[in-house]
């Protein structure tokens, strides 16, 4: 799949039954329930293999998770997108076991609103994880702000 095509994800109600398709971006975005699967490897003294995401993902870059994650396709079994994944991802292959199933929701960590003066304070306090052109744009608000009398 190339970066112009979307990934389709399963919808399923809250007994897993399949519902329909949709694009994976809008279903996390809109944070519906579909179908995902996360791999956990362990080796033989029970060490767990994690994976840190891509600074670049559009959630929850940088941060530590399980070996691999993804969404089956429809008509793939959990078991088949999983091997899949991890060969795709971790270029390893390994019997894998379906331990059990859950419904969860969260919300993501790119997705968020946050008032003006916790943001300006934010950027002072964390420079680093912020865009260089977004805190020149923030610059550009609070001066128009100032200007107009908003602050």
């Amino acid at each position: 799949m190339n970066s112009m095509e979307s990934e389709l994800v399963i919808l399923v109600d809250n007994h897993d039954n399949e519902i329909g398709l949709i694009e994976k971006i809008e279903a996390h975005k809109k944070a519906l329930l579909h179908r995902a699967i996360s791999v956990f490897l362990f080796n033989s003294n029970g060490d767990w293999l994690l994976q840190r995401r891509a600074l670049n993902k559009y959630h929850s870059g940088g941060l530590w998770t399980n070996t691999c994650c993804t969404h089956p396709l429809p008509n793939e079994t959990n078991l088949e997108a999983s091997s899949h994944r991890l060969r795709q991802e971790m270029g390893m292959q390994s019997k894998l076991h379906e331990l059990f199933s859950f419904t969860y929701k969260e919300p993501l960590d790119n997705y968020k609103y946050i008032h003006y003066k916790n943001l300006d304070k934010n950027i002072s306090i964390n420079h680093y994880n912020y865009m260089v052109w977004f805190k020149k744009i923030v610059e550009k608000v609070q001066l128009h702000k100032l200007k107009s009398g908003a602050i």
